[in-house]
């Protein structure tokens, strides 16, 4: 068995080029990770709270379930939509997927 000693002690005082591309890679993937899921994710999230924060009422919306409606009342977290004549439902904010040119949902 001594005669393994010397062998893996040679492994182990290698150079270190292997252990700073690892490192590199890693960094690599980070970037990587970085520019392609969370800073697209992070803009999307920027947009819809500038969408939400303008929301006003009078505006014609989609919700995230597909309802249409107009804003009849906005009120903290919350938003009225008169989805019909004489039918209005109340939903989150965070719920609004878009908001449409006025006189959409009359050309529907």
């Amino acid at each position: 068995m001594p005669f393994f000693i010397p062998s893996a002690h040679a492994q182990a005082t290698g150079s270190s080029g292997g252990e700073l591309s690892g490192l590199l890679l890693i960094a690599g993937m980070f970037i990587l990770m970085y520019f392609m899921i969370i800073r697209p994710q992070r803009k999307r999230q920027k947009e819809h709270k500038l969408l939400v924060d303008e929301l006003s009422k009078g505006d014609e919306v989609l919700t995230t379930g597909g309802i249409l409606g107009k804003v009849t009342k906005v009120d903290g977290d919350y938003m009225v939509l008169e989805v019909s004549n004489n039918i209005e439902l109340t939903f989150q904010k965070i719920a609004l997927h878009a908001v449409l040119p006025k006189g959409t949902i009359k050309a529907i």
